[in-house]
């Protein structure tokens, strides 16, 4: 089996699938507040523009432009997992292991590959049988989209 070789690209835009260890878990969602908090701070810290993301119970995806000359999408995502984390274990006073390892990501090449991992994002919560519309998933960049004029509310990923 071959390594995999992360893309080195600066300023890159690129959609991750980020999953917690326990795939039957519902961390996410139940403790989207400590998630929020803690992508909030690595975001001031270390900026980067959010294009889309949805939050589901057990995994994350999400696509994040990077700021020109940076290309450690690596760094943040480790910290934002690190920090949830640690306030999970302060709220819960339980020692877990969150996260599995590694996240997947794939680099943003066209406007039609972002279109398509936009779409992919809003559409994954009815993928998954959570709720039959796009716009019945609370923990999603879709609302603020829909706010911004980007997408109509009733929109179901037909065109």
């Amino acid at each position: 089996m071959s390594d995999y070789i992360r893309s080195k690209r600066f300023g890159g835009t690129f959609f991750f699938t980020v999953t917690l260890k326990n795939r039957q878990s519902s961390l996410l969602v139940d403790h989207v507040d400590l998630l929020r908090e803690s992508v909030r701070y690595v975001k001031s810290r270390r900026p980067f523009v959010i294009v889309a993301w949805v939050i589901l119970p057990d995994h994350i995806h999400a696509i994040w432009r990077l700021p020109e000359g940076d290309n450690d999408f690596s760094r943040r995502w480790q910290l934002i997992k690190m920090l949830f984390t640690k306030k999970l274990k302060e709220r819960t006073h339980r020692k877990m292991s969150v996260w599995q390892d590694r996240f997947w990501e794939h680099e943003i090449r066209s406007d039609e590959d972002l279109r398509v991992h936009i779409h992919y994002c809003y559409l994954n919560p009815v993928k998954h049988g959570y709720v039959l519309s796009t716009r019945d998933w609370p923990y999603s960049s879709f609302h603020r989209d829909v706010t911004l004029g980007l997408f109509d509310i009733h929109w179901n990923g037909l065109l």
